[in-house]
């Protein structure tokens, strides 16, 4: 559900495997997928990420995206990103500027105003 399973089964002892202390000897990605897993068991109706695919290659990007699908359906979430690929299917979007909220809307809304969310969009 949130694919972590293949790399947990490759870790000595699977998923009986100690880790070390702040998840030492797993990647970023793998931190990340192991932290979406707690967020599943613990089920919390409200969820709060700070650039959860900012340090993570392309590939377990694409697999973030999914288990953030999975993981947010039916909750309330707060999602600070600088990759536009984690917010793009939010219900709302802010584009946050010097002076506060400079911009609101989906990502097709921002799109079609072609504003600042725009010209980031274009960029990445």
């Amino acid at each position: 559900m949130i694919f972590a399973d293949k790399f947990i089964q490759r870790l000595n002892g699977g998923y009986d495997h100690m880790l070390e202390e702040l998840g030492g000897g797993l990647s970023a990605g793998e931190r990340q997928l192991i932290s979406f897993a707690r967020i599943v068991l613990k089920n919390p109706s409200i969820v709060i990420l700070d650039e959860a695919t900012s340090a993570i290659d392309t590939e377990t990007e694409l697999l973030i995206q999914k288990a953030l699908d999975v993981m947010l359906k039916g909750k309330t979430a707060f999602i600070v990103a600088h990759r536009l690929s984690t917010i793009r299917n939010a219900d709302r979007i802010l584009y946050i500027g010097n002076q506060g909220i400079a911009e609101e809307g989906t990502h097709e809304e921002l799109m079609a105003k072609k504003g600042l969310y725009y010209e980031l969009a274009r960029c990445s």
